[in-house]
């Protein structure tokens, strides 16, 4: 009998919602069953801003330490959790078909961003969805906040926020798409690298689990978010600099991105189109324009802290009880 596979996943609702995702794509495509084993990373126990601790990369930490020791024997991640660079020792084996990559408000009494009052608070984790905010709305208060997809849902219907910006994507996969009142347009809000897509990663040592594995990959979410992750490489940006970017394409791989300072005020562009075998190339050169800008000023001065957000929210006894038990699985990433 064939070994069951052990797929690596943070103990999030929507984290184990989206790894019950691929596995039932792995056995349907592979005929492979796969078990579920819940990792606890950094970020989903620590309660500091995520630009302290490290940004998104504290939730992929830990499952690669599982993978490598050999606890599991393939990881799934929110892929703009990733780090950009490459590591040792693990492979990105596949890239399932990306879900959509827009943003989502979630507001108090069904309000849309224009509706808000003035000084209205958002909470967001994202120093990317922030500054556009701020670009939207310089009026806005927006707040760093931590805890899972529920934890932030209850601060706007408890009345401590105004409303909170997370990925569309990611509350279609805990099934909260009725409390959205207002999805952002690339042209308002570009997301993040690799937003909405999710990222299948195994040891580099086992090539015959990545060539299985690849057959839950879609070669058009593949080449998009290869692009995109190429260009946050070459800004050398991390979490701290708020950079957006987005590519979709199939034959021609077509993309924009953008760097923009913390308070929204400024914002640079880059667009460009290539065929999809040359995205990493075409991620490169975006990055070459944006950094013949000026980005490399805006990225520096974010590295270093200079965030325009209110002090981060104190979280509701009730809502750290939620975030911290193993039952509600802890934080989520910065947006999703």
């Amino acid at each position: 009998m064939t070994a069951t596979l052990r797929l690596g996943s943070r103990r999030s609702p929507m984290a184990v919602a989206q790894s019950r995702q691929v596995a039932g794509m792995i056995t349907e495509r592979t005929g492979r069953q796969v078990e579920i084993v819940g990792v606890t990373t950094l970020g989903d126990v620590s309660r500091a801003e995520l630009t302290q601790i490290g940004g998104t990369g504290v939730f992929v930490s830990a499952l690669r330490e599982a993978l490598l020791s050999g606890e599991v024997d393939l990881a799934v991640h929110s892929l703009k959790d990733l780090p950009a660079g490459p590591v040792a020792g693990i492979v990105l084996a596949a890239v399932p078909p990306r879900d959509d990559p827009r943003d989502a408000l979630v507001a108090r009494d069904g309000a849309k961003l224009a509706d808000l009052p003035a000084g209205a608070r958002i909470g967001t984790g994202s120093p990317r969805r922030a500054a556009q905010l701020l670009a939207l709305r310089g009026d806005l208060g927006c707040v760093p906040i931590r805890g899972n997809a529920n934890t932030r849902l209850g601060a706007v219907h408890a009345g401590d926020l105004d409303g909170i910006v997370l990925a569309r994507a990611g509350l279609d996969r805990i099934g909260c798409l009725h409390a959205i009142t207002q999805v952002f347009e690339p042209e308002e809000m570009l997301p993040a690298p690799g937003q909405g897509a999710l990222a299948v990663e195994c040891r580099a040592s086992d090539p015959a689990l990545a060539a299985l594995l690849g057959a839950v990959t879609d070669p058009a979410s593949m080449a998009a978010v290869t692009a995109e992750r190429s260009l946050l490489e070459a800004l050398a940006a991390g979490c701290h600099a708020p950079v957006a970017a987005y590519a979709a394409g199939t034959e021609e791989l077509r993309m924009r991105a953008a760097v923009m300072s913390a308070d929204g005020r400024r914002v640079l562009h880059a667009h460009g189109a290539t065929p999809a075998a040359r995205a990493r190339q075409l991620g490169r050169n975006l990055a070459a324009q944006l950094l013949r800008s000026g980005a490399a000023d805006l990225i520096s001065v974010n590295k270093n802290g200079a965030c325009h957000m209110s002090r981060t929210m104190s979280v509701p006894g009730w809502a750290q009880q939620m975030s911290t038990s193993p039952s509600a699985g802890g934080s989520s990433g910065s947006g999703e």
